[in-house]
């Protein structure tokens, strides 16, 4: 899989996201939420993101976002207009933000950073992305627990318990095997780690971090635009 490209570290990306989506709830701005939206897309064409992925990102949370407007625009109290509008538009802004981190790196890359630059429990990283790894495993014993019920005449379906309780007990099984992999590969919980690549972080991407975390709660929450 090629790597993705992203302008600014991950880990600060990472920051910006949830130092902008938290106070984010609170705003009660359109203006900042299409500003958010803009810039995030602005980012988004930069790093060359799959344009289709993003539109079909965009066009599956369409619904929500109406619902959204819709909802309080017709059940709203007070300027029902402007309260329609800031939640509507509030669906696309968590969205964007989001896809500036998850559309830009993949899981590897973030777990990675997150460890380096905001130390992550190592246990936490390795764990997940465990998981994450073990995705397309689950797939594959999804679709054998479906062909050996077929073959004893039963058929289940996705809301049936019993199918969760046998991948339930599959994984329980890897668990085990999972812990003794990674001990056989040196791996002790709460050692110090060596990295085999460095994830460069540059200290002006801090320092815009914080710069763009502050101008948005001064902006949210004193100007307090339209």
């Amino acid at each position: 899989m090629p790597k993705k490209k992203h302008l600014l570290n991950t880990a600060v990306m990472t920051v910006i996201m949830l130092g902008i989506g938290l106070p984010l709830s609170f705003s009660l701005s359109v203006k900042l939420n299409l500003l958010i939206c803009l810039l995030a897309i602005f980012y988004l064409i930069a790093c060359r993101v799959s344009f289709k992925t993003a539109i079909i990102v965009l066009l599956v949370a369409f619904p929500l976002a109406l619902g959204s407007w819709w909802s309080f625009l017709v059940f709203g109290t007070g300027d029902r207009w402007h309260t329609a509008w800031i939640y509507g538009t509030r669906v696309y802004a968590y969205l964007l933000l989001g896809m500036t981190v998850t559309m830009t790196t993949s899981v590897k890359e973030l777990l990675f950073s997150l460890e380096e630059h905001l130390h992550l429990s190592a246990t936490f990283v390795y764990g997940l992305l465990a998981a994450f790894n073990l995705l397309g495993r689950i797939k594959q014993e999804y679709r054998q627990i479906q062909y050996s019920a077929l073959i004893r005449g039963q058929v289940y379906h996705l809301w049936q318990p019993g199918l969760y309780l046998r991948i339930i007990l599959t994984a329980l099984n890897w668990s085990g095997d999972l812990a003794e992999a990674m001990t056989s590969q040196g791996f002790s919980e709460g050692e110090p780690r060596t990295q085999m690549q460095h994830d460069p972080l540059p200290v002006w991407q801090w320092g815009l971090a914080v710069i763009l975390i502050l101008s948005y709660c001064w902006a949210a929450f004193i100007i307090r635009p339209w």
